[in-house]
């Protein structure tokens, strides 16, 4: 059966990134992750060179692309079995990533963070995918407040897919993630989560990214009795459990650093739910 969800296996090239800053600063160490991960069913490798946890500083676009176009480029040469992404909010490293062979462009800022990243996206041709999240990394857990969570969200990814096709970018052509972590609470995340399936009703591919982050190590020690949150080296269960909650409201494309465990559970629950 033909899958109707696609992998997109994470490649942080950065010294700090919550979960493996630092593992994959070196191109040749970040290519070779690239290839373990399409070996393990990536169908997309999301290409980063600055980091976006809670409390990230911003870095210059020189550095970031002297992280990312070394990558790009060797992904290139060996001619990769899998669509490039480059997760940027800066146009001029969005359109050196586009020239090397990227084929999305995953805004954090939902377009909103450089002026010309709509048009470099529309002028290219090229997939992008609008996130949710509520302030700046460096301050985006300090306090999130909504009104209604999801119903936020939606209406904030609506007004963002609006923006991008008024400035050219074909609706086909436009992902949406609601930012798990992203300037929310436990409880936010948990319910965007539930109710995911309203926000797949604006009609376009959802991006989930859950992978490893904190709400799920929380959401293991109080299930736990345990006084600190779970490592990230003990979140795949809870990565998997959200993944699988995910598919089954809504969610296409899952974001994840750990591509064939997460894969494998989603070959079931999609086994699963095609039975019913």
């Amino acid at each position: 059966m033909a899958r109707t969800y696609a992998l997109m296996g994470i490649v942080n090239v950065t010294p700090d990134s919550f979960s493996d800053g630092g593992s994959f600063l070196s191109p040749q160490a970040a290519i070779s992750h690239a290839l373990k991960l399409v070996l393990e069913g990536a169908e997309i490798l999301d290409v980063g060179g600055e980091s976006t946890r809670p409390g990230a500083d911003p870095v210059p676009a020189a550095l970031e692309l002297e992280r990312v176009m070394p990558v790009l480029e060797g992904l290139a040469a060996v001619q990769v079995a899998a669509r490039i992404s480059i997760d940027t909010s800066k146009a001029d490293v969005a359109r050196a990533a586009v020239g090397a062979g990227a084929g999305i462009v995953n805004d954090v800022t939902a377009l909103r963070g450089d002026p010309e990243m709509a048009g470099v996206v529309a002028e290219s041709g090229v997939d992008c995918c609008l996130m949710h999240m509520l302030g700046e990394p460096r301050t985006m857990q300090q306090d999130p407040r909504y009104e209604d969570v999801v119903d936020d969200v939606r209406a904030f990814l609506e007004e963002r897919l609006r923006f991008a096709v008024d400035h050219g970018i074909a609706e086909e052509r436009i992902m949406l993630d609601p930012g798990i972590g992203f300037g929310k609470t436990t409880a936010h995340n948990l319910a965007l989560l539930e109710r995911l399936g309203e926000i797949a009703q604006l009609g376009r591919p959802i991006v989930i990214g859950t992978s490893r982050k904190g709400f799920i190590g929380r959401l293991i020690a109080d299930a736990s009795g345990a006084a600190r949150a779970a490592g990230v080296t003990h979140r795949l269960g809870g990565t998997i459990a959200t993944n699988v909650m995910a598919l089954e409201r809504g969610a296409s494309i899952f974001r994840v650093h750990d591509v064939g465990p997460v894969g494998d559970a989603l070959a079931v629950a999609a086994a699963t739910l095609g039975a019913q």
